[in-house]
């Protein structure tokens, strides 16, 4: 098989689905843009919906009794290499084997179509950034185990694309690619995930974000009246919360997957940054969470967990 054109179908869709677009661009000596082209006309992807307004369900309800759950927010994917804690985050998907897999917010930047105003610095274009993306959470889904959860809640950032187009076409929103299901049609998309609803110890939010400030995770957990999981403001801690209530209820943020240091992060101005690159991992037993454990960078190849230090 030496080029794009002698590839049938079925074969383009079973390269397609276990290296990635990069890697089928490759080995069919063709160009990524070529290989997403074909990809979006024989694999099928979820429908975009029929109304104007930028619209995801907004929530994904989860059942989880025994069993893990690994969250990450704000990758901020650009072009390039992954971001020490995006491989991790691929390596504990591929170890762990998590009963569901959330992405919490931010996934990409769009720079390129922010409200705020542009510098001269080199920034890619949206279809860049979903190529990498597409190509991050390919990855991603390749590591989980069959039968895993995959849930993206939406983040601000990631709120960019649609709002665009909806706001300066809304003709175009029964086109195909206007909407982030066209191009990324694994996951399920919510603004929220709620996690054992009703479970008394055991109910759990995750969404981007909520309350802001320095006390936002005790906050998200003294006003959800549930643990909540957050990302958005970068900072990595977890904040149990006790009352007359006989289980803790616990506020946790995340941190950020991309690299702190990351020029995604130029509008910072070299500002000291209170924040963490990392993930989280939550456990069930009998539907109770057990307190939340955290994934957090060490160096530009390790991150450290329950006291190891982990190559990745």
């Amino acid at each position: 098989m030496n080029s794009g054109a002698r590839c049938s179908d079925a074969e383009f869709e079973a390269l397609f689905r276990q290296h990635g677009a990069a890697e089928t661009a490759r080995i069919l000596k063709v160009n990524v843009r070529s290989v997403q082209r074909r990809r979006a006309n024989i694999i099928p992807t979820a429908q975009p919906p029929s109304k104007i307004e930028v619209h995801h369900p907004g929530r994904v309800s989860l059942q989880i009794k025994n069993g893990t759950v690994l969250i990450g927010s704000d990758f901020h994917i650009w072009p390039g290499e992954a971001s020490t804690c995006l491989r991790a985050f691929k390596k504990f998907a591929a170890d762990i084997k998590p009963s569901a897999v959330i992405l919490n917010g931010d996934v990409m930047d769009f720079p390129r179509i922010s409200r705020h105003p542009q510098n001269w610095e080199k920034a890619p274009d949206p279809q860049e950034e979903i190529e990498a993306a597409q190509d991050h959470l390919h990855d991603i889904v390749m590591a989980c185990k069959r039968g895993t959860h995959k849930v993206w809640t939406l983040g601000n950032h990631d709120a960019r694309f649609e709002s665009m187009i909806a706001n300066l076409a809304p003709q175009y929103r029964g086109i195909k690619g206007v909407h982030l299901s066209d191009h990324f049609g694994a996951w399920d998309k919510a603004m929220s995930c709620f996690i054992n609803e009703g479970i008394e110890g055991g109910a759990t939010m995750v969404k981007h974000r909520f309350k802001g400030g320095q006390g936002a995770t005790r906050a998200n957990a003294l006003n959800a009246g549930v643990s909540m999981v957050t990302g958005h403001l970068h900072s990595q801690n977890v904040r149990p919360l006790s009352d007359y209530r006989p289980y803790d209820r616990y506020g946790v943020d995340t941190g950020c997957v991309a690299d702190k240091e990351h020029r995604a992060f130029s509008y910072t101005e070299d500002s000291p940054l209170d924040w963490r690159s990392g993930f989280a991992l939550l456990t069930y037993r009998d539907g109770r969470l057990m307190y939340p454990e955290l994934i957090t960078k060490w160096d530009d190849r390790h991150v450290q967990f329950r006291g190891e230090l982990i190559r990745v």
